[in-house]
């Protein structure tokens, strides 16, 4: 059975990291003030400033972004999902995490994301297949970090592994990018950060979704948000397939919520039809 009470309406999607615009402090500082100000208390700091430096600054600003996006929009979604740091997003938008509670678990996991590892990065691959991509992990001991479109597969590891599969992957024929992250995100680097932040879970309250929440990891609704939240920090993104669950769960519109557009540009590539966004 679908998950989808409502087939006619759209599906809310809220990015991760790398989607932040330069205009996106702009949109915090009118639509929600307060959020912004609590954001700086809680981080110590403007973190929009320095969003190109670390993602202990990236991240609660994408948060904030996305849901003063959320907030302008006034949209009434059959089903939501997250991109990695989206999924609290998500989860905030549909009542699952009251407001403050989400922005003080996104500053904690940036924060332990950013300490848990400095000497990993992560690669993306250009033009593969997720099967070449996990063949060419398997062969140079790195981890598929996100599946996210066709041709687009993201692998994380330390920079020597990761020099290595950039080696494979120019012996395939496939071209690949290192990204400008200090971290192996979505992988066995993380888990530093698992335990920390799955105490600070338990100790926030979860209430009911106002929408099913759809979780970029299974690709199914979350049924437990606080393990599947933790756990989500070492295992890989699966966004293509979620995409094509939400699809095959009867979604035909997806509305972007946040600063960029980097979902629609994914999801254009994911589905047949056209994406709005």
């Amino acid at each position: 059975m679908s998950f989808i009470t409502d087939p006619q309406a759209p599906a809310a999607l809220f990015p991760g990291q790398g989607s932040h615009t330069p205009d996106m402090r702009e949109l915090v500082a009118e639509r929600s003030p307060g959020l912004l100000e609590r954001c700086a208390e809680l981080v110590g700091e403007d973190p929009f400033a320095r969003v190109e430096e670390s993602t202990r600054f990236a991240q609660p600003a994408i948060f904030c972004a996305s849901l003063a996006g959320w907030d302008a929009l006034g949209l009434t979604p059959s089903v939501a999902a997250g991109h990695s740091l989206g999924e609290l997003a998500a989860l905030a938008a549909a009542g699952v995490l009251e407001r403050d509670d989400a922005l003080a678990l996104v500053v904690l996991r940036g924060r332990l994301m950013a300490e848990a590892d400095d000497r990993g990065s992560m690669l993306a691959l250009v033009g593969a297949t997720a099967e070449e991509a996990a063949e060419i992990a398997r062969e140079t001991g790195v981890t598929v970090a996100n599946d996210n479109a066709p041709g687009q597969v993201v692998l994380s590891g330390d920079r020597e592994a990761l020099a290595r599969a950039e080696q494979a992957a120019s012996e395939r024929g496939r071209r690949a990018l290192p990204l400008g992250v200090a971290g192996a995100f979505h992988s066995p680097s993380m888990q530093p950060a698992v335990e920390p932040f799955r105490a600070a879970l338990d100790e926030v309250e979860l209430r009911a979704p106002r929408f099913p929440v759809v979780s970029c990891t299974t690709t199914e609704p979350f049924a437990d948000v606080r393990a599947e939240l933790a756990a989500a920090l070492t295992r890989p993104v699966r966004w293509r397939e979620t995409v094509l669950a939400l699809h095959a769960a009867g979604v035909s519109e997806f509305v972007e919520v946040g600063p960029g557009k980097v979902l629609a540009r994914l999801n254009k590539r994911i589905l047949a039809e056209p994406v709005h966004a």
